[in-house]
């Protein structure tokens, strides 16, 4: 028979996240890189990113990323332009909220990006209460249902 030569299986490998809550410096964007809002994930280590310059990129998750951090629609992301595709480009890091926050603040992120809300809406905080409608019934209309 042969030795197990593995301290464990995928599931050991899926569970390790080492410094996921320790605080990470901001990252601020060089040349040749974009501030960019994911519009959807394709699959296949894929999505589509709106740029702070308008211009919808295919974005790939570069290898370091893949299965250890996670990508969603309406997360902030830095992407590196290629010199030779405009329309594509390469996924170099993703911003925890907090620090897409923090980059609103100094206004490096336009406001039309909507942060921690999806690309779905979100929900809009109402002032007035629209949408929650309550029915009240007095004792006589119990009876009768």
């Amino acid at each position: 028979m042969p030795k197990n030569k593995g301290k464990g299986g995928k599931n050991r490998k899926r569970g390790k996240n080492e410094a996921d809550d320790e605080k990470r410096e901001l990252v601020f964007k060089e040349d040749g890189q974009e501030y960019a809002q994911v519009q959807r994930m394709l699959g296949n280590g894929r999505c589509e990113a709106l740029c702070i310059d308008n211009t919808k990129r295919l974005c790939h998750i570069r290898g370091k990323m893949h299965k250890k951090v996670w990508i969603a629609a309406g997360d902030i992301i830095l992407v590196g332009l290629r010199d030779y595709q405009d329309d594509k480009a390469d996924v170099i890091l993703k911003y925890m909220p907090d620090e897409a926050r923090l980059l609103k603040a100094y206004k490096e992120l336009p406001e039309s990006f909507r942060i921690n809300e999806g690309i779905g809406g979100g929900v809009d905080d109402d002032e007035d209460g629209a949408g929650n409608d309550y029915i009240e019934f007095e004792d006589e209309d119990i009876d009768k249902i």
